[in-house]
């Protein structure tokens, strides 16, 4: 068997798949690793409006979810872009509240029913085991496209891709059911003001998801010998 040299044919098209799925990698990467290991990256906040006449206090008033545990801020402490001063839960595998803790009871206040918060962190469960995945396959087939020259390698990277494609619609899908899901629990509540917005890791798991279907198609492309792909020996891409 000859010895796989990376780029030696269609280089143009080998980097720019690898290119796809390496900038998709780090993207899901981050966010497997978000919040509280990253504490600016997180799925979601739960956010509640302090009455008018209550004075600011150390109750926490806003919960930011990672995927690795959840960090609860007050109105005395907020988050900013690159810090999250709150008191966290994690990082570990699977994570609810404990209503014995002083964390525990600052949520039990914040919302009355800790039972949301844990219908989300069991959620999370899930979402945490997918992540790490689709990113370890994005990183499989940055690697594999610098070898486009075998027909083999490019039949096995199109179809590792398409696998890391169908997950990482998975992940998205299940992060914006995740958000949406809290925010029809939320409206349910009918004491103080309570609001969900979405993280900053949703919108990066969507565009990891769009860079991985992008990279399908070009690995299709190369297959078929398509799109203006040809055969090496013409020279083409």
């Amino acid at each position: 068997m000859a010895l796989l040299v990376p780029l030696r044919h269609h280089r143009t098209l080998s980097l720019f798949i690898h290119g796809l799925f390496f900038v998709a990698f780090l993207l899901f990467l981050l966010v497997a690793l978000s919040l509280p290991i990253i504490k600016t990256i997180y799925l979601l906040t739960l956010h509640a409006e302090p009455r008018a006449d209550q004075p600011a206090t150390n109750v926490a008033t806003e919960l930011q979810f990672g995927v690795w545990g959840f960090c609860a801020t007050s109105v005395l402490n907020p988050p900013t872009w690159f810090t999250n001063p709150g008191d966290c839960v994690g990082p570990q595998l699977g994570y609810r509240v404990d209503n014995s803790t002083t964390l525990g009871q600052d949520i039990l206040l914040l919302t009355g029913y800790p039972d949301i918060v844990n219908a989300i962190t069991e959620t999370l469960t899930v979402i945490l085991v997918l992540h790490p995945v689709v990113a370890g396959l994005s990183l499989v087939v940055a690697s594999t496209s610098l070898f486009l020259e075998s027909h083999v390698m490019s039949t096995l990277s199109l179809v590792i891709a398409i696998i890391t494609a169908l997950l990482s619609s998975l992940v998205f899908a299940i992060d914006l059911a995740l958000v949406i899901v809290a925010m029809n629990v939320v409206k349910g509540i009918t004491i103080g003001n309570f609001s969900i917005t979405f993280g900053n890791a949703v919108w990066m798991v969507l565009a990891g998801m769009v860079l991985t279907w992008a990279g399908v198609i070009a690995l299709s492309a190369r297959v078929c010998y398509c799109c203006g792909v040809r055969p090496a020996d013409d020279g083409q891409l």
